[in-house]
């Protein structure tokens, strides 16, 4: 009788994804070397220690800028060191440490309960598997991304958020305006071992070139070559001129 099946680092086989041909595929792969020449410092721009610094930045960071969450986020890991520290406190205690950040009501109470599961299911230590991460309370698809590629260094899936949404349509790598069939279009285009990179990348292009508005897109070579909102802009200045 054999063990139970495995699946490798690189597979893409567990994974229902739409069909993708050589060409989308092709060009998806020059985006990918572009925004890598051009973004070489991307990361994940949260500041953690561990696990379960991240897992808690990552929630507070729902409605929040990352800078505004670094802000916030020393004192707040230096007062509850330890999961159990969380579990432990009230809601009501962690409040203080984040009221600067929009929501903190909820996100208190979120972290709360996500580090009491934590401590009681399972042995204080953030789980590394999708599914039992979904369990925590306030931890949806994205969060649970941004945790297995960045903490555990496993490529399970792409972090989409409005910068990636923003560009995978201008990009033309997704037609879809739902986060998840998004995600699964980029998870289709792009090799596997890249995705947790993928959304950092994209992130860092949305922020500092692709923005949702007064975006440099008649000045980036990448944008000039690959978007369409570029592509539209030129061919309206051309009509212009005309």
């Amino acid at each position: 009788m054999t063990g139970p099946l495995t699946m490798s680092a690189t597979s893409k086989a567990a994974f229902d994804l739409p069909k993708k041909t050589q060409a989308h595929t092709a060009r998806a792969r020059r985006i990918l070397d572009g925004l890598m020449r051009f973004h070489p410092d991307a990361h994940c721009a949260l500041n953690y220690d561990g696990p379960h610094q991240l897992l808690v930045a990552t929630i507070l960071s729902a409605q929040a800028t990352d800078v505004a969450v670094n802000k916030a986020t020393p004192k707040f890991f230096e007062a509850f060191p330890t999961a159990a520290d969380y579990a432990g406190a009230s809601p009501r205690t962690l409040e203080p440490y984040i009221r600067s950040l929009g929501f903190f009501r909820n996100k208190a109470i979120a972290i709360h309960e996500a580090m009491k599961s934590i401590v009681n299911d399972f042995g204080g230590e953030v789980p590394a598997t999708m599914d039992e991460l979904l369990t925590l309370r306030g931890v949806a698809r994205k969060t649970a991304n941004v945790v297995l590629g960045n903490a555990y260094g496993i490529d399970l899936g792409v972090v989409v958020d409005t910068h990636v949404i923003r560009l995978s349509g201008r990009f033309g790598l997704s037609s879809a305006h739902d986060p998840k069939k998004i995600e699964l279009d980029l998870m289709a285009l792009f090799p596997r071992p890249h995705w947790t990179l993928l959304g950092h990348l994209l992130i860092f292009h949305g922020r500092r070139v692709c923005k949702a508005r007064a975006g440099l897109c008649a000045e980036h070579p990448l944008c000039r070559r690959y978007c369409s909102n570029s592509k539209a802009s030129e061919q309206k200045k051309a009509k212009i001129h005309r």
